[in-house]
């Protein structure tokens, strides 16, 4: 029998193969490979899908959230606020511009989003940063970190690198804060054939900064108003993405009627707490997250029969050893900690089949059986 993917890029890929290769002749043909009118198409695209004013495409989306800080004038001595629980790059692009990264716990057990709490008790008065993570496909409640921010005169930096098309109260990811950061990095729910990212924001002069800092500060070629970096996004990318970006309100549905299978097959398993849909949110389902006890066994016996579960993610960023200079590894952040040796990523993508998912269902039923004392019904299926 054959393995179920994580996420089946394959299938993706076939979807959009055709057009890509048309897109990818015609930028041969014009050997234009950075930036170009690709690159400015794309930009204006993703700048509507969003809601937002401006979009400016640079090479990944570390990048892109350091970028995005540098525009708005954080620096060294600058303190940013970001959750315990999210890939460290969000912490890394911090670093980079010489500030330190504050990290605040997540808010319950079962969306895992920032806590709005945690974040106004760690703030200080070196504070100029929140940076809210869009977790697994749904929006942070921005509109109360907003609040915070105006009151202490702070930026919100959203990490929408995992909401690509998602809302909140109607409206877009990206659109939320100040400014916002992206990854299309191919797992993504917009996903680029290797490394892009991009800026949004509503501000003109945030947007002309970004665009100065990801080319070597320079509006024009030799002309150098300050010190950049060199970020910008192959236009092969560019074609890519665009392909991608004309099927992904369709895509983000397929996902969404996916995780309603989940939801429903899996709510009868004592074992699983199911990931929740905070109120005001659109979500589009980047990944299926659950929680069971004893998770890496769970998924040891997942992999073993062709399952491609994952985990998002092992350790939060105060207990990696790369950040351990920040001193907080004998801190408490007691969901992020509690949740992160629970946490399991079901298979989940816009082609997934209920057959499927039912594998997937039955598979993870059948690990969770081995548990005794515990009440795990025999057959669970996602339906027709």
């Amino acid at each position: 029998m054959s393995m179920i993917p994580l996420v089946d890029l394959a299938a993706q890929h076939a979807a959009v193969a055709q057009e890509v290769a048309s897109g990818w002749q015609e930028v041969l043909a014009q050997t234009a490979f950075v930036g170009g009118p690709a690159v400015a198409a794309f930009e204006r695209e993703y700048a509507a899908f969003t809601g937002t004013p401006h979009c400016a495409a640079v090479a990944n989306g570390t990048d892109a959230i350091e970028i995005a800080l540098r525009a708005l004038g954080v620096g060294h001595g600058d303190e940013c606020i970001l959750p315990a629980n999210t890939f460290i790059a969000t912490a890394e692009a911090v670093c980079r511009i010489g500030a330190t990264p504050v990290l605040a716990d997540c808010a319950d057990d079962d969306t895992y989003l920032i806590d709005t709490a945690a974040v106004e008790a760690a703030v200080t008065r070196r504070t100029r940063a929140i940076i809210p993570v869009h977790l697994y496909g749904q929006a942070a409640p921005v509109e109360r970190l907003l609040q915070l921010a105006d009151r202490i005169g702070a930026w919100i930096v959203e990490d929408a690198a995992q909401a690509q098309g998602a809302r909140r109260n109607g409206h877009g990811a990206g659109s939320l804060g100040h400014a916002a950061a992206t990854s299309f990095y191919p797992g993504k729910n917009l996903g680029a054939y290797g490394d892009a990212g991009a800026v949004m924001t509503g501000s003109d002069d945030v947007a002309e900064r970004v665009r100065l800092i990801r080319d070597h500060g320079s509006p024009r070629k030799y002309q150098h108003e300050l010190i950049g970096v060199n970020s910008r996004m192959d236009t092969l990318q560019a074609v890519v993405l665009s392909a991608k970006l004309r099927r992904l309100a369709a895509w983000n549905a397929a996902r969404r009627e996916a995780a309603a299978r989940y939801d429903t097959a899996l709510a009868g398993l004592d074992d699983v707490i199911r990931p929740r849909t905070l109120a005001g949110n659109e979500h589009v389902w980047h990944l299926y997250v659950i929680r069971v006890p004893d998770r890496d066994r769970v998924l040891r016996e997942l992999t073993a029969v062709g399952i491609g579960a994952g985990i998002h993610y092992p350790a939060p960023v105060h207990r990696t050893p790369a950040f351990a200079s920040l001193g907080q590894a004998d801190l408490t952040y007691p969901v992020a900690e509690r949740t992160a040796s629970e946490l399991l990523s079901l298979p989940l993508f816009a082609e997934i089949t209920a057959e499927q998912q039912d594998r997937v269902v039955a598979a993870l039923t059948s690990a969770l059986r081995r548990r005794t004392g515990r009440r795990v019904p025999a057959e669970v299926t996602t339906g027709p």
